[in-house]
Order: C-alpha cells, then sequence, then structure tokens
C-alpha cells in the first residue's frame, strides 16, 4: 500500500475522492488518524479520526471532517461553534494509515478556547503572540513593551541588527550570522507589529513566495 501511494500520488496528495483508495483504513477499524495542521505556521492543530465519507466529505466540502467515535456519526469540526478549519492540502503518511491536513483555522480550533489542542506553537507563532500581547497589555520593565511605544528607538534598533548581520555575513562569522538574524527577525516582527502587521500577516506573506 505504502509503495503504491508513492508511486501513484506525488508527494502522496491526496486531491480527488478517487485518491482515497490508496489509504489502508482497514488497519484500524475503518479509521485513520487525521492531523489538522496551520497551513502557514505549521502549528499542530488538533488530532481526530475519519472514515472514508468523512475524508470524502473534506474534499468535496473543503471544510475537514470527522468521525466521532464517541457519537457515531460523521461530524464537521466547528458545526457548532463557527471554528471550521479550511482545508488546503492533505497529505498521506508513508504508510498510508494516516493524514496531515493542511488548514486555515476560521478561529480558536480547541474546546477549551485554546488555539490549539496541543498549545505547542513552533517558534515564530509563539514570539508572534508574545508581541501582540505586549502591545495590547504593555508590560512595565518589558523590552519589547518599551520597544513598541518609541518608534525612534525600534528604527534605530532595526537597522543596527540589520548592519550587525550583514558585518556577521560578511565576515563568515556564522555563530555570530546566526545570532544577528534572530535579533533581525524578532526587531522586524516588532516593528510590524507597531503598525498593525502581526506576525500571521507575516508568515502569510512569506508563504506567497513559496513555489506552487
Amino acid at each position: 500500500m505504502s509503495a503504491e501511494i508513492d508511486t501513484e500520488l506525488p508527494g502522496r496528495r491526496i486531491d480527488r475522492v478517487e485518491d482515497l483508495r490508496y489509504l489502508d483504513f482497514a488497519k484500524q477499524g475503518g479509521l485513520i488518524a487525521v492531523v489538522a495542521q496551520h497551513v502557514r505556521t505549521g502549528e499542530v492543530l488538533m488530532l481526530g479520526y475519519a472514515n472514508e465519507e468523512a475524508l470524502a466529505a473534506t474534499i468535496e466540502t473543503g471544510e475537514l471532517w470527522f468521525w466521532s467515535r464517541q457519537r457515531q456519526r460523521l461530524w464537521k469540526k466547528g458545526e457548532t461553534s463557527g471554528n471550521t478549519l479550511s482545508v488546503r492540502a492533505i497529505h498521506a503518511d508513508c504508510d498510508a494509515d494516516a493524514v496531515v491536513a493542511l488548514v486555515e483555522p476560521a478561529g480558536r480550533t480547541c474546546h477549551t478556547g485554546s488555539w490549539s489542542c496541543f498549545e505547542a506553537p513552533p517558534t515564530l507563532p509563539a514570539l508572534g503572540r508574545i508581541l501582540a500581547a505586549r502591545a495590547a497589555n504593555p508590560t512595565e520593565g518589558s523590552y519589547t513593551a518599551k520597544l513598541l511605544g518609541d518608534p525612534n528607538l525600534r528604527h534605530k534598533k532595526l537597522g543596527e541588527e540589520a548592519v550587525e548581520l550583514v558585518m556577521a555575513c560578511t565576515a563568515n562569522d556564522t555563530d555570530r550570522a546566526a545570532e544577528e538574524a534572530a535579533d533581525l527577525i524578532y526587531h522586524a516582527l516588532v516593528a510590524c507589529q507597531a503598525i498593525g502587521v502581526d506576525t500571521d500577516r507575516v508568515l502569510r506573506a512569506l508563504a506567497a513566495r513559496l513555489p506552487r
């Protein structure tokens, strides 16, 4: 099964209902695990299970459907809360018994009100949330809050970090280049946050530059 899916589906991408025949539903009693991952940030949002009918509904509607093992019925994520997950792509794993759905969330994914059921965001989304929180509720003594409140300071620091990165790269100083690049990314995101451009918007622009 896994060899067949590698041969027939480039990138193991599931685009059509007919592609579901390559998945091994039998291994887990008619169900496969579905990992919902944010299409831009890479954050894992939730884990659910789907049968063939649920995945067919996902492909046909463009929104993520699951099979409820407790209620024994199909259910669409967000059908009551409105926090749906719009599917941008589905990829099978190497054994064809699990899939990852790259999604665009309409709101907070977890029923507890959290963005993710796992609360383990990758580095840039985690940083972005901290910057947004500092912008909304400045903390006394916070360097980030100080930058957000002082345009001259944050623009000066942004320029300084860019120059320092250039100098490190010119000197082929790999350790320093990594540190300066991190500083530059941080200060660039702070400068963007200060004018209302959040990290998610930056990641969206970055994602648009990826080859299609």
